[in-house]
């Protein structure tokens, strides 16, 4: 079979009539010419009720949105124009500016057969991609889609310009541009892997979705009712599976996040990350922001407010594994990735999602230049038979490994604890960052003092059986063993690079990143690692 499509995106087998899925025009004059393109400009009325009825952008009405005016040139405008009723056969492309930057577009029209796909559409998407790789432009995808067409699936899906092209051409592109889904509606069956395949997705609330098989079909398959928010509803995927990254409210809030998410990309993986000017930060840091008992919750971002740029922080997956907080900010108008710890959620312990997130952020900054910040509170990884099924082995060794691997500048900064694992999870000495950093109070240790204690005495204190000479003893035991991982041992031991007060916290990570601007990035000769998944 020709890889080129029939019809107009590519020449009929001689003697066939053209294969359509509506009744063909039989006229090319300059009226059906002008009807054909004006049929790609606006939806119908009908069409326009629905949108209407949901809240939702027309599909141009959300490229103009998203690209800087007047810069947007359509590719495949008339695409399966001898169709009735299948306008640029459901899906928009082209190239535009995003803030005065080159960027690739496809975006779905809801108003066509549901933005189902058909064989046009597809080779549409495919010759995306593969500009995308030529030329390295980012993708954004504006994606509201349900799915392939069946009549046309012989065209759309097997071949080596099928479907699964595009996501190979997504593979291809993943770490050399942005990608960055926009997910307005439903996104099925296959066509919910072009969201997985992207850095970022960010999804509509009450509209976007994303399953391989619908609520009917996992009633049929499998036996199963249940609703489609609950199958793969926006607050689902943002809370619980974290396939979906940000909630938006609306279009226009999922299209203003994709455009500040881009803001602090560079153009591509050969490139360095945007600079903005530099601001103080909203608040200063003080050493009362973190408590001095270990157990004591409080909310990272408080600290973030005191060592970013003001207003800099654009937070990642902030519904999901919130024990962590990732996302990018500004120090002196540098751009940097922030993997921290928070102990105002499940005291910061790290778990088999918070592992994930973790990796994924950290490959990310890797892959776009982006210098890493790591903030350390952390009691180490979670423990107990539930998690252990989960794999929080497999996933803890995969954060490792996403640490281990990164190449770009790093600071680690012991913020008030770092024990057991959660120390070489959050880029401890033994993953050779280009600075370890602690304020006074912080401490690191195999466990906590109570954990220790009990793991190593309890028998001895169990025997002890007046109250006040039990207490005692335990104080004592415990007194010897802060004074064993004091900081400032450690740092006379040069576990530590140094110890910082907080006042001076933030000149001092940007100073430690400044002097490392200049270190090799060099990796390892092989094909590749095998990380734990």
């Amino acid at each position: 079979m020709s890889d080129q499509p029939l019809g107009p995106g590519g020449p009929a087998r001689p003697g066939e009539p053209v294969r359509t899925t509506g009744e063909p025009v039989r006229t090319n004059g300059a009226q059906e010419l002008a009807a054909a393109r004006e049929a790609t400009l606006r939806p119908t009325e009908k069409g326009s009720a629905k949108l209407a009825d949901q809240n939702k952008l027309y599909v141009r009405e959300r490229i103009a949105q998203l690209v800087d005016e007047g810069t947007f040139v359509e590719d495949g405008q008339l695409a399966n124009a001898l169709a009735d009723g299948l306008p640029a056969d459901g899906v928009v492309t082209g190239r535009g500016l995003v803030d005065g930057r080159p960027v690739l577009v496809v975006a779905n029209d809801p108003t066509v057969k549901a933005g189902s796909w058909g064989a046009r559409t597809v080779e549409k998407i495919v010759r995306v991609t593969e500009v995308a790789l030529r030329d390295e432009l980012p993708i954004f995808w504006l994606v509201d889609s349900a799915g392939a067409r069946i009549t046309d699936q012989v065209e759309l899906f097997p071949g080596r310009r099928g479907a699964g092209r595009i996501f190979a051409n997504q593979v291809a592109l993943s770490g050399k541009v942005a990608q960055i889904c926009c997910l307005f509606g439903p996104s099925a069956a296959g066509g919910a892997y072009i969201p997985s395949f992207c850095d970022l997705v960010i999804m509509v609330e009450s509209n976007a979705s994303m399953y391989l098989g619908s609520p009917r079909m996992a009633e049929m398959v499998v036996g199963e009712k249940v609703s489609l928010s609950e199958m793969g509803g926006a607050r689902m995927h943002t809370t619980v599976s974290g396939c979906g990254d940000l909630l938006a409210a609306d279009d226009e809030e999922a299209i203003e996040l994709a455009r500040e998410y881009f803001s602090y990309l560079p153009a591509t993986w050969r490139d360095q990350p945007p600079e903005f000017d530099a601001r103080p930060p909203a608040r200063p840091f003080t050493a009362d922001l973190v408590p001095a008992q270990d157990s004591a919750g409080y909310d990272m971002h408080v600290l973030l407010d005191a060592l970013l740029d003001a207003d800099s922080f654009f937070e990642v997956k902030p519904l999901y594994a919130a024990e962590l907080v990732v996302g990018f900010g500004c120090l002196e108008g540098q751009v940097v990735g922030i993997v921290a710890n928070n102990p105002a959620v499940r005291g910061g312990v790290l778990f088999v999602d918070s592992a994930d997130k973790a990796a994924r952020f950290i490959w990310l900054c890797d892959a776009f230049n982006v210098p890493l910040v790591y903030l350390a509170d952390v009691p180490g990884f979670m423990i107990g038979s539930e998690v252990e099924r989960q794999g929080i082995i497999r996933a803890g060794a995969k954060m490792i490994t996403a640490v281990a691997d990164a190449t770009v500048p790093t600071v680690s900064v012991i913020v008030r604890k770092a024990y057991g694992a959660g120390l070489y999870a959050m880029c401890g000495p033994g993953f050779s960052p280009d600075a370890c950093i602690a304020l006074p109070t912080a401490k690191i240790a195999v466990m906590g003092p109570e954990a220790a204690i009990n793991a190593v005495y309890y028998n001895r204190i169990a025997q002890i059986e007046d109250p006040q000479e039990r207490a005692a003893y335990v104080e004592r035991l415990r007194s010897e063993y802060e004074h064993d991982i004091d900081i400032l041992r450690l740092a006379a031991d040069l576990v530590i690079d140094a110890i910082v007060e907080p006042a001076d916290l933030r000149a001092e990570i940007v100073a430690r990143l400044a002097a490392a601007q200049t270190k090799d990035r060099r990796t390892p000769d092989k094909r590749r690692g095998v990380p734990p998944m």
